[in-house]
Order: structure tokens, then C-alpha cells, then sequence
């Protein structure tokens, strides 16, 4: 018998991308910031913790004395290799599609024995083929009884310890209030797309990025021209014409913060022989949100700038057009190029795990001998949830 989604312990679905380091693409996703409102509860005396009841270390009281089990959020940074995955949302009752949260939820979570069952959250939904530096999801687990919250330093011990698919790695854990959403919450998505010229075809590509850009069959970009045309696509407006059907959002309408495209870093797979042939490019996208592959559909659309097909004013043409159908637009950039690059929450600063609390007299520490909500910071071992 087969063995259900996410379960399998084989060597199945490994590949030589998989076990490639984004750190040595020079893609290292950057250290998770968090503001201060994104700081989970540190229990202590007088705490109020989840559902209002009191708390007495990291245990809450119920009002007859006795304890009850308490219910911890926590935000959790995680990165993956797209390739092979039906994207990144779990997918439910299918024996052949597989998304990144199945493994999460069925391979990593479930063994952190919560009384109710492990849901992640996710911040950003990434198409299949699409990769991630950083993404974010919040959960929540529920211990039994008279046992304490994890502390994020062992929920993420846990899910890396259980986590078997190569591809997929959770890169940090914060304990957060219960009423954080990984998804509203987050100020800012920042995508990235790699681009290869110099390569007459894919099969002249290095094999180790072959799913992480996208191959070109040029020698050579406008880049300026693709500057120039990225400056007609900066701010608020209908993004209509980069949309693709089936986008969930209520409005067409974004702002695009930052659209950047600049030289990539040499790539360590390619040969020196090679070295005077292939080139790698980087466009970067920064918003709060972005449309339904709405990133994919612009670089599309400046790879055409960029090869001469279109000249920059034409790009504040077709997003006037609000035409989702354009002979341009409509087609977009292959997904293996593709990935978010990080998620970014209000307030961005350094988080320091042992120091980070909520600040204001809405808390109660402003006054230093009131009570103080801060990351959870616990010593524990992963026998804790076993």
C-alpha cells in the first residue's frame, strides 16, 4: 500500500536541486525581522494569557484553580525548493499532488501531539515550481493539561527533526499573541526573479539551474530599457493587466514599491570555460501584496523591453489597458525562476529573541514593574513533545 501524502520516508522526490544550498546562488534569505506588535507572550506572574485566563508561569488557571491547557501561536519562517510541489498550499484528498504544507502539517507538525490538530497559516501562496527563501505561516498548538507552551526554539528543532523532504527547511520559530495572522499582518512581500543569458538553450544551462532561472536565448539584455520600463510600473494603480484568472482579490488595485533589475551573482555551477557565455540577471518586486501571478506576468512583459520586442512606454500602455489578454502580458514568466525572497512585518527592526517585548502602556511595561510580554524564550529539549 502506498503510503498517504506527506508521509513517505524513502529517498523519493529527492533531486540534485534539492539539496542545493540557496546560500551558495548568493540567495540567502535574509534574517526574519519582526516588529515589536509581532512579539509573542513571555507567561509570568499576573500574565493574561489565552482566553483570558489568568496564567501562572506558562500554565493558565481557570477560575476554580484548575489548570487548563493553554493554546500558543507561533510564527514560523520556512524555505523550500518549489520544484516537484503543487505549490505551497496543502493538497487535500489527491494521492499525486503534493504541496509544500502537506509535509508540514502530516509529516512535521502532527508529531508535536497537540490536542487539536496543527494548521498552518501560510503568508504568501506561491504557484507550483515557485520557490522560497522566506515564507511565513502562523499555527497554533495546543498542549494537554498542565504542561507548558513549547518554546519556539523546540517547535523548531521538532519540525526540522520530523521534516524528511529535502526540499523544505524551517528556518526560525517566534511565539507570537494569539490573535497574530501571518498573512494580514505582514507590511511587505518582496519577490525575486533569476534570468540567464548567454545559454543558446536549456539543455547548455548547468544542470544544478535548470529550476532555479530562467534561460534566455540572447547574449545580451537592454537592461537600462528594463529600468526604464519598471519606473512605469512603480506606484499605486490598476493592476488588472498583470492578473491572471482566478485571483482571489477583491481589487485589481496595488502599490508597487520597488521594481529593481540589476547583474545576479556569478553562479558557482557554471564551468570557467563557461564563465564569459553565461550571465545572470536579478529583478526584484517589493509590495504589501501582489495579484494572482502578477510578478511572473511583469517580468514577462520586461524580458520583452529588454529583448527589444517592446519599448518602455509601451509597459505604461498595457497597464493603462487594464487588458488581462494582451499579446504581452498574458503569457508569464516560467514559475522555476521565481521566488519569494522574504516577508516582512510593521515596524521592521532586528529582533533579538531574549529582548523583544510588546512596548506601550496598552501592555502594561512601561512601567517596569508591570508584567512584560515577550517572545517565549524557554529552555527545553526535544524529548519535550514526545
Amino acid at each position: 500500500m502506498s503510503a498517504p501524502p506527506g508521509r513517505s520516508r524513502g529517498p523519493a522526490g529527492r533531486s540534485a536541486t534539492a539539496a542545493l544550498s540557496t546560500r551558495s546562488l548568493g540567495l540567502a534569505p535574509p534574517q526574519p525581522r519582526l516588529s515589536p506588535a509581532a512579539c509573542g507572550e513571555r507567561a509570568g506572574a499576573g500574565t493574561v494569557g489565552v482566553a483570558g485566563l489568568r496564567t501562572r508561569g506558562a500554565l493558565a488557571m481557570g477560575p476554580s484553580g484548575a489548570v487548563r491547557s493553554v493554546r500558543a501561536r507561533y510564527l514560523v519562517y520556512f524555505q523550500y525548493l518549489g520544484t516537484g510541489f503543487n505549490g505551497v498550499a496543502a493538497v487535500r484528498g489527491s494521492q499525486r499532488a503534493i504541496g509544500v504544507q502537506n509535509y508540514l502539517e502530516q509529516e512535521a507538525a502532527e508529531r508535536l501531539n497537540s490536542v487539536e490538530p496543527v494548521r498552518f497559516t501560510i503568508s504568501s501562496r506561491t504557484d507550483a515550481g515557485v520557490h522560497a527563501l522566506s515564507n511565513t505561516a502562523h499555527l497554533d498548538v495546543q498542549r494537554r493539561p498542565g504542561q507548558p507552551p513549547f518554546s519556539p526554539e523546540v517547535v523548531a528543532q521538532a519540525l526540522n527533526t520530523h521534516l524528511r523532504h529535502p526540499a523544505i527547511r524551517v528556518l526560525q520559530v517566534f511565539r507570537v499573541p494569539s490573535d497574530f495572522h501571518a498573512r494580514h499582518a505582514a507590511t511587505s512581500r518582496t519577490y525575486l526573479y533569476r534570468l540567464a543569458t548567454g545559454c543558446p538553450g536549456p539543455d547548455q544551462l548547468p544542470v544544478f539551474e535548470r529550476n532555479l532561472c530562467w534561460a534566455l536565448r540572447t547574449d545580451r539584455l537592454d537592461v537600462p530599457a528594463m529600468q526604464e520600463a519598471a519606473m512605469h510600473l512603480l506606484g499605486t494603480h490598476d493592476f488588472s493587466a498583470f492578473q491572471s484568472a482566478g485571483s482571489p482579490a477583491a481589487s485589481p488595485v496595488r502599490t508597487l514599491r520597488r521594481a529593481s533589475v540589476s547583474p545576479g551573482p556569478t553562479s558557482p555551477f557554471v564551468l570557467p570555460q563557461e564563465n564569459r557565455k553565461l550571465h545572470f540577471w536579478t529583478l526584484e518586486f517589493e509590495s504589501q501584496s501582489f495579484l494572482y501571478r502578477q510578478v511572473r506576468r511583469m517580468t514577462a512583459v520586461l524580458v520583452a523591453v529588454g529583448l527589444g520586442v517592446l519599448t518602455p512606454t509601451q509597459v505604461r500602455v498595457i497597464l493603462e489597458s487594464q487588458d488581462p489578454l494582451g499579446k504581452y502580458q498574458a503569457h508569464p514568466a516560467p514559475a522555476h525562476g521565481l521566488f519569494l525572497k522574504s516577508v516582512l512585518y510593521g515596524g521592521l527592526r532586528d529582533l533579538d529573541p531574549a529582548s523583544c517585548t510588546l512596548q506601550g502602556p496598552q501592555y502594561g511595561n512601561d512601567d517596569p514593574g508591570h508584567r512584560t510580554l515577550g517572545l517565549a524564550v524557554e529552555p527545553g529539549h526535544l524529548d519535550q513533545y514526545t
